[in-house]
């Protein structure tokens, strides 16, 4: 790995592990009952339900940004499973962005639906590089490399499929701070 490639997989990885204790304080004030709810965490799901589609944008743009630099810089072919990944990502990049300059609050099922599947996606690669046996087998399409294959482990969990969950899962509770809106 290139000195650039490894300062950036360095970056990416100690975001991943911010944003991880990010979603963990998301899933907190979420399941706070509102009975329970102090002044700080009902503040904190205000705050979150109004910029929702921005942080979500942010988050979905560097994911892709991300992807791109390691296939298209790095050189790291991305295998089936990285695709798949992609082609729930990438729509949501471009959508939120929209969404978050004309201010659309129209797009929180599109948004669910795509990272749900995104994440149970990037769950089983992650599963798959972790020693997992497979359900079905990526390999089968013969096209880029196995999806077992890690190019990189940092902080002892952090692989690119584990970058994709955490983009699809704070994207999904991001967006279930706009209940109430379309």
């Amino acid at each position: 790995m290139t000195p650039l490639v490894q300062t950036f997989t360095d970056l990416l990885s100690f975001g991943t592990l911010l944003c991880d204790f990010f979603a963990a304080f998301l899933f907190f004030i979420l399941i706070t009952p509102k009975k329970e709810e102090s002044s700080f965490t009902r503040r904190a799901a205000e705050f979150f339900e109004k910029n929702a589609v921005l942080f979500s944008g942010i988050i979905a743009m560097t994911a892709m940004l991300g992807s791109l630099f390691y296939s298209e810089i790095a050189g790291f072919a991305p295998c089936v499973l990285c695709w798949w990944e992609r082609i729930f990502l990438y729509p949501q990049a471009f959508v939120l962005a929209a969404a978050a300059f004309v201010k659309d609050k129209h797009i929180r099922a599109f948004c669910l639906t795509f990272s749900v599947i995104g994440a149970v996606i990037s769950g089983y690669h992650s599963y798959l590089q972790y020693g997992g046996s497979p359900f079905i087998s990526c390999d089968a399409a013969g096209a880029g490399p196995s999806c077992t294959f890690r190019y990189f482990i940092e902080f002892g969990y952090v692989t690119i499929p584990t970058m994709a969950l955490t983009t699809f899962t704070l994207i999904i509770l991001l967006m279930l701070f706009r209940k109430g809106r379309a």
